[in-house]
């Protein structure tokens, strides 16, 4: 009574590989599949990105750095992610590959800046650093969505993007214990932190072929599964719809990276003498932990680009308040609101790429990624000349705002047209 039923000859044809059904029934859950990409986001990003930001005072401090030296050492990490977003799609390789090959690098870069004391060479450290994380990101959310899509797990996705927020607090928190230690033990004990939340989810990014062999033969199955549109563009509307997606994820990478940036410095000049600066970015990342759960939340029908308008509109009002009331009040509402859909509008963004891509889409994931780093270079470009010309941020800072609104009208446009646009191709 045990034995299935031969309705097919295929059925026990030796040509289908003896490893397909285990390998499928091997399959990581989707509580796993998130955990661990939630992980890799708070090693690639959460350290390899951000742990300059708390590590830099002690840098100064120690006399290892001058604030200039330190605005090129970020530069070049932006740099460096720009450049490895770039060139995402030029990666032919396994997503689980590159991966586990970003969290050794992350490891090991992490490491060389406390072992290390060249300025040119901390340099080619943090541009390498930044393409590595770049890399790791745009594979990391691949794999972690595609596998999420196949299993209708869309909710968990929202705790993948949790890691950088988890990665920004532990890196502000375990700086402050270091800081008796100095900037090199810093970068040493962040180093070694990686390594050990990396081992733990090694062996989950094992490479997986038969697997996905097995859900290609779903066909266009997999992408429309992960998508938040039942109406699936075609390839010349989904190519329009990319490059604007391109376009306008670049503006929040603009709008936040001035307030990231100049955040401290901004805050400790309207608050002389106060603790308060100290823990805005902090704050900044402890929003975007249950901004990231929540939106995971949302129903998958809803428009990924009509949310990211509202995310955008979110961040534009807490850089509008920390501008209008310089006050801890003003700071700490303003960082909140800049967080709390930080990573959500990452998740927005990376769902619409697989709703226009498919399995194809690390290639569009990782332009819209180069974008929103290319914001993240002119921000501070843009920013310190004019404040030192007027002797205020608030100019740039009403500029990000400014640009994160047009941004919001810009996804709301587009998706009223392209959800006419299939409304008049389905009445035909």
């Amino acid at each position: 009574m045990s034995e299935p039923p031969r309705t097919t000859p295929i059925a026990m044809s030796h040509s289908v590989p003896r490893s397909y059904t285990p390998s499928v029934a091997a399959q990581p859950s989707p509580a796993r599949v998130a955990i661990a990409c939630m992980v890799v986001l708070a090693v690639a990003l959460g350290v390899g990105r951000f742990a300059f930001t708390p590590l830099l005072p002690l840098m100064l401090h120690g006399g290892a750095l001058d604030l200039r030296g330190g605005g090129w050492l970020a530069s070049a990490n932006y740099a460096g992610y720009f450049v490895g977003a770039l060139t995402c799609a030029a990666l032919r390789i396994e997503p689980g590959r590159v991966v586990r090959a970003g969290l050794a690098a992350t490891v090991v870069l992490t490491c060389a800046m406390g072992l290390v004391d060249a300025f040119w060479v901390w340099a080619a450290i943090r541009f390498a650093a930044g393409a590595v994380s770049a890399w790791t990101f745009v594979f990391a959310s691949q794999w972690g969505l595609a596998r999420l899509a196949r299993r209708g797990a869309h909710a968990w996705g929202g705790l993948i993007y949790t890691g950088p927020g988890i990665g920004i607090v532990v890196t502000g928190l375990f700086a402050g214990l270091l800081a008796r230690y100095g900037a090199a033990a810093g970068w040493i004990g962040f180093g070694v932190l990686c390594a050990v939340f990396a081992v733990p989810i090694w062996r989950t990014f094992a490479d997986d072929g038969a697997a996905r062999a097995s859900s290609a033969k779903a066909g266009a199955a997999p992408a429309a599964s992960g998508s938040a549109d039942a109406h699936v563009p075609s390839e010349p509307r989904a190519r329009a719809q990319g490059a604007w997606l391109v376009l306008l994820y670049g503006l929040p990478g603009f709008g936040y990276i001035i307030t990231a940036t100049f955040l401290p410095v901004i805050a400790r000049h309207a608050l002389p003498g106060s603790a308060w600066p100290d823990l805005f970015w902090p704050m900044f990342g402890a929003a975007l932990i249950p901004g990231a759960l929540l939106a995971a939340r949302v129903p998958p029908a809803w428009d990924n680009r009509s949310l990211l308008a509202a995310c955008y509109l979110l961040q534009a009002a807490g850089i509008a308040l920390g501008i209008v009331f310089p006050n801890v009040a003003g700071f700490a509402l303003g960082s909140i609101l800049i967080g709390f859909p930080f990573t959500a509008i990452t998740l927005f963004a990376m769902r619409e790429a697989r709703r226009l891509k498919g399995e194809r889409a690390a290639g569009l994931m990782g332009y819209a990624t180069a974008a929103y780093g290319l914001g993240q270079i002119v921000g501070p470009l843009v920013a310190a000349p004019l404040a030192a010309r007027v002797g205020s941020f608030s100019p740039a800072l009403w500029l990000a705002a400014g640009l994160l609104v047009a941004g919001a009208v810009g996804l709301a446009v587009l998706a009223i047209w392209s959800t006419g646009a299939a409304r008049e191709k389905q009445s035909r």
